[in-house]
């Protein structure tokens, strides 16, 4: 019979074990945009507690202050870098950050991305358009850009996910512009996963449905929605998904884990594209 001492020991060792497995990120720095909130706190949040340095890019900087705090609490090194990320000059510079304080990148999730439309494609305003492509696709083609230069010059290769949307599979009424992004991200993630899996740079896109964030709600506000019929006609699971089941998601892509998985995209929607 094993003695109480050796149990308790045992019990020690398990739960160390379980520990530091769980910490999936160690030693590894990652970029986070759109940060600040929603998915994207989400998945920074996730990403500390399992032992990334972060850096959370956003614009809005009161908000990823918060979101460094909550990682430093997560017991994370963690830096918030104010970022437009539809613009070149600051994409460049939020990596530099990344490599610059952390001495490399290997892990990414671009996450930023906005939602505003109200009407079909013919109401559609040309600014709007234009908008809509900067900040959810122009943004993940130069972040995209610049976090697989930065991983080909460490040569250790590396992780991107991209979130993409269930509109890049079945566009929701009156969003042709958001539809439109979210198709093109899926494009981009494919392509380049093929292009630099030969260089170890795994690359993924995230589809998430309805997920419960304030964008979420104030789309549903906005249109004069009730949120519990928009739960029961997004999902067969008649409920709204949780950031945080994204950033699971986020976090396995990002993990040895996931070591096969490549040029997918992983539908996070409770059934909906299954209906």
């Amino acid at each position: 019979m094993l003695s109480p001492s050796y149990l308790g020991v045992r019990a020690i060792a398990d739960i160390e074990l379980a520990m530091s497995a769980q910490r999936t990120l160690e030693g590894r720095t990652a970029i986070v945009t759109g940060g600040s909130g929603g998915m994207g706190l989400a998945i920074c949040r996730r990403f500390a507690e399992n032992g990334a340095s972060l850096v959370v890019a956003d614009v809005n900087t009161e908000r990823g202050e918060l979101a460094v705090e909550q990682a430093h609490r997560a017991g994370a090194d963690a830096v918030f870098v104010a970022t437009d990320v539809g613009s070149a000059p600051d994409v460049e510079a939020m990596v530099a950050v990344a490599v610059d304080r952390f001495g490399g990148l290997d892990c990414a999730v671009n996450a930023a991305a906005i939602e505003f439309e109200r009407g079909p494609l013919a109401d559609c305003e040309d600014d709007e358009f234009d908008r809509m492509i900067r900040v959810n696709l122009r943004s993940v083609f130069l972040c995209m850009k610049h976090e697989i230069k930065a991983m080909l010059a460490s040569a250790k290769g590396g992780r991107i996910v991209n979130i993409a949307s269930t509109n890049s599979f079945r566009p929701q009424p009156n969003q042709p512009a958001y539809t439109a992004s979210k198709h093109g991200v899926l494009g981009l993630t494919r392509s380049a996963a093929i292009d630099y899996a030969s260089s170890g740079i795994r690359i993924n896109a995230i589809c998430p449905g309805a997920i419960d964030t304030p964008m979420l709600r104030n789309a549903i506000a906005t249109r004069h929605r009730d949120p519990g019929d928009v739960a029961q006609r997004l999902t067969p699971l008649h409920r709204f998904g949780h950031p945080d089941e994204i950033a699971d998601a986020a976090l396995w892509l990002c993990s040895d884990s996931s070591s096969f998985v490549l040029g997918h995209a992983l539908a996070v929607d409770g059934g909906y594209l299954a209906t």
